[in-house]
């Protein structure tokens, strides 16, 4: 190797840099989240508070732990555009560093087919278009996030300390209909796509670089459709609680990798079904 041209070279590796470049990437979204990167307080702060304030701000007249009245006032319901914009980010940098490891594979064996089928033209920029789409879908899911967190708050639902639910019956709702998801046609399609990347690549394949951002694209709906009703229980746990984003992370892990995935998100489904009634049943 050591003759070819250096672009050649580079795109021998394609794989290992891809690798790297997405290894990066998961290692700057973890950091971001760690840290709460614009937030009132970081993720690990949060985690160490856990249950200590599960209150709307409206409610907090003594703060439980120094600086949180500050937080309160800053985040009660009425955000105003940066703080939208930071509950955005956080969301969707979240989902980056928890999706990521389990859609890694799948970006990969995208860009082994591609090189293949190309002899390596264009093929760094297709597989970040490939990634890009793939992350543009869960920048759609964060949205929706960031506009029910907001709603929910201004309700006084979630805590505005703590971004937890407050009602015990709308969380035990959400468990039950998370557990319920899990059975349904939707779920087993979307996760059947999500654990065959080399069906799915080949059955939604598309030509040119506008084809792989496409491709990332329909790849991050699929998921999106798989993975949606556990992101959602965020809002349960806290949705900067590290606990809570490193178990649900593992759980989409499991489901998508493992051969016996779709075992792990039934016996999810009933555990989270056994909890939310439990839950609903105690607060009756």
């Amino acid at each position: 190797m050591p003759g070819l041209p250096l672009v050649e070279r580079a795109l021998a590796h394609e794989r290992l840099m891809l690798a790297a470049l997405m290894g990066t990437l998961f290692l700057l979204a973890s950091l971001y989240t760690l840290f709460g990167v614009g937030m009132e307080m970081s993720a690990l702060k949060m985690t160490s508070m856990a249950g200590v304030a599960d209150r709307p701000a409206s409610d907090m007249t003594a703060p439980a732990v120094s600086g949180m009245t500050d937080m309160a006032r800053a985040s009660d319901g009425d955000w105003g555009l940066r703080h939208a914009l930071l509950v955005f980010l956080m969301w969707w940098i979240m989902m980056v560093a928890m999706m990521l490891p389990s859609a890694a594979p799948t970006v990969l064996l995208h860009a082994a087919l591609g090189r293949h089928a190309r002899g390596g033209t264009a093929l760094p920029l297709a597989s970040a278009l490939f990634l890009t789409g793939y992350l543009l879908a869960w920048a759609g899911f964060s949205g929706v996030a960031t506009a029910l967190h907001w709603g929910l708050e201004a309700s006084g639902l979630v805590s505005a300390s703590m971004m937890t639910l407050t009602d015990t019956r709308l969380g035990g709702a959400l468990l039950l209909a998370a557990g319920i998801y899990q059975f349904l046609p939707m779920k087993a399609a979307c996760l059947s796509h999500c654990r065959s990347p080399a069906r799915f690549l080949s059955e939604r394949r598309r030509p040119g670089l506008a084809g792989a951002l496409r491709m990332g694209l329909d790849h991050g709906t699929y998921c999106l459709g798989c993975c949606w009703g556990l992101m959602a229980l965020l809002l349960v746990g806290g949705v900067m609680n590290l606990y809570w984003i490193v178990f649900l992370a593992l759980i989409v892990a499991l489901e998508k990798l493992l051969p016996f995935g779709m075992l792990v998100s039934r016996v999810l489904g009933v555990g989270l079904i056994a909890w939310g009634t439990l839950l609903l049943f105690q607060a009756a």
